[in-house]
């Protein structure tokens, strides 16, 4: 089943972005040619543009103290298991507490490096990171792939705070959904969202022998999927059959 996300608001969009972003950071990494390197680069400096929004991590933590209050809650709940939610509150305690830890915007610490710096002005220009443009830079492509890889984790260290705080607070949204079958008759499925409760992410799972790809729109009222068939030019086209596929609302 392939798995797709949409985000309900720009908050929950921002950190599934920065999580694919993590994601493709840390897969990149664990590679050994300069090329893969040269990508892993990229992909922190994305990270830093993402991460540098002003109230981002103002907004994380705000929501790591906010589902720590609803845990605690529960404490000598007997109808909750206490080892169990003693274990989430101290992931979400940590997280918050090394987050917090950070001076500044995440990233600031590798701004004031010189020599990244020097490579992240040109890594957006077409061609601009050639040996001729920067001679320092494509002599540390040659280096040995181990210390490429230490070196691409000096850097990512000071961005795991909020990697971690992403996956705990990601972690709780989509455990706070319980999926259920659904289907689209005629290739089109809508649904109305209950007055009063604010959902923040759906997740649908569909079965990717059908060949089709869902077109996801929704706000806090309503959410709705056309699925859509792609032609051989690429274009994509509404598929008119009844569909059955996998729905999680998280809030």
């Amino acid at each position: 089943m392939v798995l797709y996300e949409y985000p309900f608001n720009e908050s929950i969009r921002t950190m599934l972005r920065l999580e694919h972003l993590f994601d493709r950071l840390g897969a990149l990494m664990e590679r050994e040619t300069a090329l893969d390197h040269h990508f892993a680069l990229v992909t922190l400096f994305e990270i830093m543009d993402v991460a540098s929004r002003a109230d981002l991590k103002a907004d994380l933590l705000k929501e790591l103290e906010r589902h720590k209050s609803q845990f605690m809650v529960y404490r000598g709940n007997p109808g909750v298991e206490q080892g169990r939610l003693n274990e989430v509150i101290a992931r979400i305690e940590s997280a918050y507490h090394r987050l917090n830890a950070l001076a500044g915007k995440a990233g600031a610490a590798l701004a004031g490096n010189d020599w990244l710096m020097s490579i992240r002005s040109r890594i957006s220009i077409p061609g601009g990171t050639c040996e001729f443009d920067l001679p320092a830079y494509y002599n540390w492509q040659q280096l040995l792939p181990v210390r490429r890889r230490k070196d691409l984790m000096t850097w990512a260290q000071t961005l795991m705070p909020m990697a971690e705080a992403l996956q705990v607070l990601l972690g709780l949204l989509r455990d706070s959904g319980s999926p259920h079958k659904v289907a689209a008759n005629a290739g089109q499925y809508q649904q109305s969202l209950p007055a009063g409760r604010v959902y923040q992410l759906l997740r649908m799972r569909l079965d990717p022998s059908l060949g089709l790809i869902p077109e996801i729109t929704g706000h806090r009222l309503l959410v709705s999927i056309r699925m859509m068939r792609q032609d051989e030019e690429g274009r994509l086209k509404l598929a008119s059959q009844d569909t059955s596929f996998e729905l999680t609302l998280c809030a």
